[in-house]
């Protein structure tokens, strides 16, 4: 079993209200992750130190998980959790830190002490969106009109009654990519968000397979890629560049 410690400057045991004990413990779980192999083991005195014990064979995923965190990298709950845990740090007026059995540092919180983030109000900007059409629909002018890009990301747009139309014939269909002016924001957080995207133009995107496409490119007479000995290497040098090597 391995041990870590979240330990809290702002309260003591005596001090600190059960809800927010909860707070602090559910963040934490979810920085953590492995809800099936991290227990709570019990808090200790003095300034509230959270021990929570980790099954060995889960020490690694959440050494590895923790520390991308730390780096601002990995999934974004464990990027999400770390946020929350220095906001509510700044509401309590505290900082914190996560050790090891050790007493090594792991990640620390710097809450009150960390800058205020400025907000960013809203501006427009021109770009497009990949999805497929999800609802088209309406009694206003422009149309509200839903893009899909994934199970959990839908983009809210807008079309004149016109664009609408032809949009609505590929409902449910093909990916299409619309171009426009998305409107933004940015919170204390850092985050991003479109508000509303409008509409003003969109293409069908070409569904053909990528082996289809790369035998075409080999077919063009005259093309490089017909003498390319690994094409598929190509794309990707093409897509995130030369590979380092050691």
């Amino acid at each position: 079993m391995h041990e870590y410690r979240f330990k809290i400057d702002a309260y003591t045991p005596q001090t600190l209200p059960m809800a927010r004990l909860a707070e602090y413990m559910g963040d934490l779980a979810i920085l953590l992750g492995e809800p099936a192999h991290v227990h709570f083991a019990r808090l200790e005195p003095g300034s509230v130190a959270l021990v929570h014990v980790i099954e060995d064979n889960a020490v690694q995923n959440v050494q590895t998980r923790v520390a991308r965190a730390k780096r601002g990298e990995g999934p974004s709950d464990a990027l999400s959790a770390v946020r929350n845990i220095n906001r509510k740090l700044r509401d309590d007026k505290g900082t914190a830190v996560l050790t090891q059995n050790s007493g090594a540092e792991i990640i620390r919180f710097p809450g009150l002490e960390e800058p205020e983030r400025v907000s960013f109000g809203a501006f427009n900007q021109e770009g497009s969106l990949d999805g497929v059409v999800i609802v088209v629909g309406g009694t206003s002018d422009p149309v509200p009109v839903h893009i899909q890009f994934s199970d959990s990301l839908v983009y809210l747009c807008y079309a004149t009654r016109a664009l609408a139309k032809e949009l609505a014939k590929y409902i449910f269909a093909n990916e299409l990519r619309v171009n426009g002016t998305g409107r933004w924001l940015r919170d204390e957080a850092g985050i991003w968000k479109l508000e509303r995207f409008t509409i003003a133009s969109f293409e069908v995107l070409n569904d053909q397979p990528l082996t289809s496409v790369v035998a075409s490119l080999r077919a063009i007479p005259g093309s490089e890629w017909e003498s390319l000995p690994d094409p598929w290497a190509e794309l990707e040098t093409i897509r995130n560049g030369p590979r380092e090597r050691n």
